[in-house]
């Protein structure tokens, strides 16, 4: 069996949205995925998705990524989302992933690569020490959900 990487299209966003639903149930956050592939549709040109497909045209893993900008260093790539199906897992995909994540970065000139990581993933985390990065202890994510967006009142 040989994997293809490649650019994802919007025929394959079902794919795509049914693997970032199961990186929620592995995540132990299900209940918390919205997203939709209408919603997919109507803001494709805020992300970017690699795909990993098999030779039956299975999507068997998905890096989805898209570009920020770091005022401390510039243009900058983050990585949203990498996952392979369990079953498919030990087969150097996810390498193969974030080899296509790296290719993209140095022809975008990118200065830095960010990503989280689940502090329990830690074969996860083993990979990406591999890799070079460095994974930061010290800094804590800050989220705000729509809901909460569209109730805040700015105070006069």
């Amino acid at each position: 069996m040989s994997i293809r990487i490649r650019n994802a299209v919007e025929d394959d966003f079902p794919s795509v949205l049914s693997l970032i639903k199961e990186l929620a149930e592995f995540e132990k956050a299900p209940d918390k995925v919205t997203n939709s592939v209408e919603l997919m549709n109507m803001e494709k040109d805020f992300f970017h998705c690699f795909v990993a497909e098999t030779d039956d045209k299975e999507i068997i893993g998905i890096a989805l990524y898209f570009f920020v900008y770091y005022t401390w260093v510039g243009k900058s790539l983050y990585l949203e989302d990498i996952f392979v199906k369990s079953s498919f897992r030990g087969k150097n995909i996810g390498t193969a992933l974030m080899e296509k994540i790296f290719e993209t970065a140095k022809t975008e000139d990118c200065k830095r690569i960010r990503w989280q990581v689940l502090n329990w993933n830690y074969k996860a985390i083993e990979m990406y020490k591999k890799i070079g990065a460095e994974v930061d202890e010290e800094w804590c994510n800050c989220t705000i959900d729509h809901a909460a967006i569209r109730n805040y009142v700015i105070k006069e």
